[in-house]
């Protein structure tokens, strides 16, 4: 059993829309085929993988240091003997190999990408869904039937105004999430209250309600909107600050006594020890967010919740960002507390299976073999486009 070849691409996710601190008009991801020996119906196993939003595509890093360390390895120091199948915690240290600690950059989305691919392989040797694998592997078999999830929309957009907000958020309500998050900080605070009382009228009580600023305040602008925000009773307040600024998040936290969110751009479990150490967040209300496609994957994703755990965080706190399948079977598998969708925004990566259905904010996970990219056909017409043609 061995990997025989990993193909990458570069490919556009690009759009208009904007958030509080950068646009998608030049947007990339990549896009990654991890090709096994093993062979299915007279096909070779193909596990694919790619990049979270947000973070642009990183082929340079991934042919210049992880796939040739890969590709150079000893076949058989990558397999897992107990389970007759590749080992992915062979394959992540394969690839840091030679890699200094600290600095967790672009290179951990570079590795969680071929580790997406990794882990669809496995499951698919397996014959079993990913969520499935994770549950058998870490959770005596228990996956959960359905996981929370919520619509990640209202970005800013040219010509977008106030009724065009109103109607994004019905489209997400009529598709059956009960729960929307818009974007804020890229307006004045006084016009980005008109808009969120408008898209509070469409989705009802404030609980129905997320804001994510995507780092884009200074200390005294993050307060002026939590005291601002306070009153109408969101579901959360995220990210207001730097990733980094974990004294910023601290004050806030001590300020704010609505749910918080953070940790989508904190990529190591180094890191997020440090947002859990010193960022002042509440275990038993808050939320955080980091994403397993940019943080070195999914091995180091368990670590990450190994960590919250020592420091009496429930893995049901997590709602990792991403919008995507990866994370979405691994809310199932690992028992996390939900996920986010993207129904419309970065297609055909945003979203789940074609056949899916919302229902209150709940989504069930179909019985695909792998992540089940297969079953959304949009993303897999791409899959076999750009690397398999």
């Amino acid at each position: 059993m061995r990997i025989t070849e990993i193909r990458e691409r570069t490919v556009s996710i690009a759009s208009p829309i904007a958030n509080a601190f950068i646009d998608f008009s030049k947007m990339t991801c990549s896009v990654v085929a991890v090709v096994t020996d093993q062979v299915r119906d007279g096909k070779p196993i193909i596990g694919f993988g790619f990049n979270s939003n947000g973070r642009y595509g990183q082929g340079a890093l991934m042919r210049d240091r992880f796939i040739p360390r890969l590709m150079d390895a000893d076949p058989a120091s990558l397999i897992d003997e107990a389970h007759d199948n590749l080992d992915p915690f062979a394959i992540w240290n394969t690839m840091m190999t030679n890699e200094k600690p600290g600095g967790h950059g672009e290179r951990s989305v570079a590795v969680g990408t071929i580790d997406m691919a990794v882990w669809d392989a496995v499951a698919k040797i397996e014959g079993k869904p990913l969520y499935q694998v994770l549950a058998d592997r870490y959770h005596q078999g228990q996956a959960d039937d359905s996981v929370w999830v919520y619509a990640a929309g209202g970005y800013y957009h040219p010509g977008k105004e106030i009724e065009g907000l109103k109607d994004e958020m019905k489209s997400y309500r009529d598709r059956g999430y009960r729960v929307c998050k818009m974007k804020i900080g890229l307006a004045p605070l006084a016009d980005d209250l008109r808009r969120i009382e408008a898209a509070l009228e469409v989705v009802g009580e404030g609980q129905n309600l997320c804001v994510d600023a995507n780092g884009r305040f200074d200390l005294e602008t993050a307060i002026a909107y939590a005291d601002a925000l306070e009153p109408y009773d969101l579901y959360w307040y995220e990210e207001a600050g730097d990733p980094l600024d974990y004294a910023l998040q601290a004050e806030l936290s001590g300020r704010y006594s609505g749910r918080m969110a953070t940790g989508e751009n904190l990529f190591s479990m180094q890191d997020a020890r440090n947002l859990i150490r010193y960022g002042g967040m509440n275990a038993k209300q808050d939320i955080v967010q980091f994403d397993c496609a940019l943080s070195y994957g999914l091995v180091e994703y368990m670590r990450t919740l190994d960590m919250m755990a020592e420091h009496g965080w429930s893995s049901r706190r997590v709602v990792p960002h991403g919008g995507h399948q990866m994370s979405l079977n691994i809310a199932a598998g690992l028992h996390l507390g939900g996920n986010e969708s993207y129904p419309d925004v970065f297609q055909p990566f945003g979203g789940f299976a074609d056949t899916v259905e919302v229902r209150d904010s709940q989504v069930g996970l179909p019985d695909v073999p792998g992540v089940g990219f297969e079953a959304k056909s949009a993303l897999y017409a791409l899959f076999k486009r750009e690397l398999l043609g």
